[in-house]
């Protein structure tokens, strides 16, 4: 019981950090182009991510049951602390530098690093592709719900930022430029909004699916079969053959304001990094950028894909940069940040490998 408790209390503490780490990408444009000030923008962001994360659960289905096969290594409580605890380490590195990396492939690597060691390094314990006979995108897998996503998302993200920018240049070339930042200023707060609310819905799921992961873990295990009736909500049904685990309300909630109240400490490193040293945003810009990344983030949620948000809106940005001219991003900066990128899942499943050894080797878990 002590290690299931310990255990959601770790997750809680990575959802923590994955207020202040992530959010501050949702909310890095708004105060940039100085349309909110930073404690207004902490509070919009807070309060939309709330209202996000309680919107569906498909991306903590996927966490839950597309990624690790559990009849290959039971995903234990033990082996979820040290995934949990790979994901933090390298989420405090990134945060420090102030890189712009994603808590959820961090959560990911961690995951499966952490499976692989339990596994006595059985691959097929890693679900790598399983395509659907409808959809491709409908896919289970390492390959289908991350590895494409990765790289497709940031794409799609800055290809739109591009688009939309162009746009907005095209239309309004003859506007007097004190009369598009009011407008945009007022326009960027729903961008802003949206883009909480779509971070809401994608990355408070990741965590909402390791907890109910954890519970029935322990439910199988036995952990809580002599527990008091006020305390029966602990328990986690199994899921029906070829149904996925039903995540538990007070889950939900809990997690959406443990990201609340991480998002309002903020994440002033973060911020600096997207919203003033890759390039110089106005609130044009800025409603741009926001719009482009909400619009992907939430089509991923709905597919239950959980992408990026930091690589979504990174890369809106730079489409954004572009479409006013090549040379307006700094180059040097989004090399920094592309290289946290491409670390953050060989890193974090080598932190969780490493972890899940150690605790081997001291006699912790089997």
């Amino acid at each position: 019981m002590t290690l299931i408790v310990t255990v959601i209390v770790i997750a809680l503490a990575f959802e923590f950090i994955n207020g202040f780490h992530d959010t501050a990408n949702s909310i890095a444009t708004v105060v940039s182009t100085k349309v909110l000030t930073p404690r207004q923008a902490i509070v919009l962001a807070a309060a939309t991510n709330l209202f996000g994360a309680l919107l569906g659960t498909a991306v903590a289905k996927t966490i839950t049951g597309g990624l690790v096969d559990s009849g290959v290594v039971a995903i234990t409580s033990d082996i979820i602390a040290c995934a949990l605890l790979g994901a933090i380490a390298w989420n405090l590195i990134t945060w420090w530098f102030g890189l712009p990396s994603s808590s959820s492939h961090a959560l990911i690597g961690g995951l499966c690093g952490a499976a692989l060691a339990a596994s006595h390094n059985r691959w097929n314990v890693i679900i790598w592709a399983q395509p659907s006979s409808v959809h491709w995108y409908l896919g289970k897998g390492l390959l289908w719900k991350v590895i494409v996503p990765m790289f497709l998302s940031p794409l799609l993200g800055f290809v739109c930022g591009f688009i939309l920018m162009a746009f907005l240049y095209l239309t309004l070339w003859n506007k007097r430029p004190s009369k598009v930042n009011a407008f945009f200023g007022v326009a960027q707060m729903f961008s802003a909004g949206a883009m909480g609310i779509m971070h809401g819905t994608n990355d408070a799921q990741k965590t909402m699916g390791i907890i109910a992961l954890s519970l029935l873990s322990a439910t199988k295990a036995g952990t809580f079969d002599h527990l008091p009736g006020w305390l029966a909500f602990l328990h986690s049904a199994p899921p029906m053959p070829g149904k996925d685990l039903e995540i538990a309300t007070w889950i939900k909630v809990t997690c959406a304001l443990v990201m609340a109240s991480g998002t309002s400490v903020g994440g002033w490193r973060i911020i600096k990094t997207l919203g003033h040293k890759m390039v110089k945003l106005h609130p044009i810009n800025g409603f741009a950028a926001e719009t482009s990344s909400a619009t992907v983030i939430g089509l991923a949620s709905v597919l239950g894909i959980p992408v990026s948000t930091t690589h979504n809106i990174s890369a809106a940005i730079m489409g954004v940069g572009c479409a006013k001219r090549f040379n307006a991003i700094k180059w040097s900066v989004v090399e920094r940040m592309v290289w946290a990128w491409i670390l953050t899942l060989p890193v974090t499943g080598l932190l969780g490998y490493a972890l899940v050894r150690l605790s081997q080797a001291c006699g912790w878990t089997l």
